[in-house]
């Protein structure tokens, strides 16, 4: 198995056994035979290719003549999307789980207790892998350190990945068709990689109040390690409850001080931005060139709207993904109002620079971005 970033071991997380575990626990893929998985991967490869210049023409983010930096375009089965990930969140919190670690250490028997607590948050944040590697269509990976087999853009650059299996599975449960579904995510997908490779800026932005996230986080390891079991737990059948049966925090929710809610006020703004951004782009061309994109979308919404079973919505609130599908509806209502008001072009001061990004309270409150971006700097 390939090592992900090293040594199999970062302590507080054992993360080879974090591939391995989810790797092993996935649900497998669609029916699908050779021939028709190469067909697919090569569809995925001209759809992503085709959605730049729609992307493009539609956005107005690059400058005519102006060539962003590249960041490859990887077709990847389960497993793959595993090993990106992992090697991701790896590259996040070794800062985080790094002051846990010295935080444990002052523990008697912490070198015994860190070996085999290092393998238990592997195994389970291995469960909770394979539970989302068979849900995620697409991800542009902003943060994504490159591996032997996994290539990623220069100089820190992302990567974008499509899932074929996945995308294959939905199609097929919504019947709806293929050409105009590929197509149709990998339009939303590529307008996020013209996001961070149009606006150089943002990564760093957001990296930096990441890092300042995490670095402000001072939570008891073993409470970090207990919410992840009881993530797993619920993957297993049971259910993580808080008092009077009330759901288990979130853990994002696990770890805010009054400092971390401020931030995360802000990361909220820009995730609704960027997600909401690529819904209203990925509608706004899809008429042109996926015939069928009505239909697609209104089963697709529905889809996303009920989950598929009581785990998905346990999961949701654990993980916090409830709060991402507020970001897709928030998001493209504040594009769509106000694109309406002041154009493409206007919106678009949105990438000027980290204060021309709206607040979480701009998010709801379109006109109030448009009052401090456009009348102050037009006035």
């Amino acid at each position: 198995m390939t090592s992900i970033g090293g040594a199999g071991t970062s302590g507080m997380v054992d993360w080879n056994l974090a591939v391995a575990t989810a790797t092993r626990l996935v649900r497998p893929g669609p029916d699908v035979g050779r021939d028709e998985a190469r067909a697919v991967v090569a569809e995925l490869r001209r759809h992503a290719k085709a959605s730049e210049e729609h992307v493009r023409a539609y956005t107005r983010m690059i400058p005519e003549g102006h060539e962003p930096p590249d960041t490859p375009v990887l077709v990847v089965d389960r497993a793959g999307w595993i090993k990106a990930n992992v090697a991701g969140f790896r590259e996040l919190l070794t800062p985080l789980l790094g002051k846990m670690q010295e935080r444990r250490s002052a523990v008697p028997g912490s070198a015994v207790l860190g070996a085999v607590g290092g393998k238990v948050t592997g195994v389970e944040l291995g469960m909770l892998l394979s539970f989302l590697a068979s849900r995620i269509l697409g991800q542009y990976e902003t943060f994504a350190p490159a591996t032997c087999d996994l290539p990623a853009g220069a100089n820190g650059a992302g990567r974008l990945l499509l899932v074929a299996p996945n995308i294959v599975h939905v199609e097929r449960e919504l019947e709806v068709s293929p050409h105009d579904f590929r197509l149709w995510v990998c339009l939303h997908e590529e307008t996020h990689r013209t996001q961070f490779t149009a606006v150089p800026w943002l990564r760093d932005h957001l990296q930096g109040e990441i890092q300042t996230f995490l670095a402000a986080t001072d939570v008891d390891p073993g409470t970090f390690v207990e919410r992840l079991r009881e993530a797993a737990q619920t993957l297993a059948g049971g259910r993580p409850e808080g008092e009077e049966g009330e759901p288990a925090p979130s853990l994002v929710e696990l770890v805010q001080s009054p400092e971390q809610r401020e931030i995360l006020g802000r990361l909220t703004a820009v995730m609704s931005l960027l997600e909401g951004h690529a819904d209203y782009v990925m509608d706004g061309v899809g008429p042109q060139v996926v015939p069928s994109v009505a239909e697609i979308r209104e089963k697709f919404q529905a889809r996303r709207a009920r989950g598929a079973s009581r785990l998905d919505l346990a999961l949701r609130k654990l993980l916090g993904l409830d709060a991402k599908l507020r970001q897709y509806r928030d998001g493209e209502r504040f594009v769509r109002a106000v694109v309406d008001q002041v154009g493409m072009d206007g919106f678009n001061r949105v990438w000027t620079s980290p204060n021309t990004l709206p607040t979480k309270s701009e998010i709801a409150a379109p006109a109030d971005w448009i009052a401090r971006v456009h009348r102050k700097a037009d006035s």
